[in-house]
Order: C-alpha cells, then sequence, then structure tokens
C-alpha cells in the first residue's frame, strides 16, 4: 500500500483485537492485490439508541490504479451484523469479489457478450 491504512472508529470501543483482525484482512487483500493505493476502514455503530439489535456496520474504501472500490453498504438489516466480527468478514468478503472483478476486467478476461441484432 502506498498510503497507510487508515481505520476509524464511531460509536465503537476499539480493542486490540479489533485492530489486529483489520489489519490481517487488510493484509489479506494487499496480497491478493498488490497494486492497492490506500484503503479507508470505518467501523461504526449506527443506531446507538436502540436498546437491542444494535447491527455493525464495517466499510470498506479501496483506491487501486484507476478506480475507488467500496465495500460494506449492502447489509444494512442483515442480523448476523450483531457480531462486529461477521460484519467485518462479510465487508472484507464483498471487497475481495470486487477486486477480483477489477483484476480480470484489467488484464481483460471478461466475458463480452456479441450483440445480436432484434429479429434474428
Amino acid at each position: 500500500m502506498q498510503i497507510p491504512l487508515q481505520i476509524t472508529y464511531r460509536h465503537v470501543e476499539p480493542t486490540e483485537a479489533i485492530e489486529n483482525r483489520l489489519r490481517e484482512e487488510a493484509a489479506k487483500l494487499e496480497k491478493f492485490y498488490d497494486r492497492i493505493i490506500s484503503c479507508r476502514i470505518a467501523v461504526e455503530l449506527p443506531h446507538v439508541h436502540h436498546r437491542k439489535g444494535k447491527l455493525y456496520r464495517v466499510r470498506i474504501d479501496l483506491k487501486v490504479p484507476g478506480k475507488e472500490l467500496v465495500a460494506g453498504h449492502g447489509h444494512k438489516n442483515d442480523h448476523a451484523h450483531e457480531d462486529l466480527y461477521v460484519a467485518i468478514r462479510d465487508a472484507f468478503d464483498e471487497m475481495r469479489r470486487q477486486l477480483e472483478d477489477h483484476a480480470r476486467r484489467q488484464r481483460g478476461q471478461v466475458k463480452r457478450h456479441n450483440a445480436v441484432p432484434p429479429g434474428e
């Protein structure tokens, strides 16, 4: 990574275990795709006023040459995210899939559908 990893917490108490997990997962992304420019991770608990069912949100913003990838915004009502480690896993899985797609496109390995004119 050209720019050091940035981790921010909002309404979540940072712990060494959480920090280590995030750094391990970010390092895996870098091994998978070595052209990452920067990685920002936001860990938050957006609904602090609820008494039960607090859902963690982990958002990953990744910059690669020519593109910015964002993961972690599609799990708004997933009750498995009451566990922070599940939210971390899901966000990094989503980012890994996006990186795979991006790498495939760069290598030109994307399937191209031949357009068939209507009526044939």
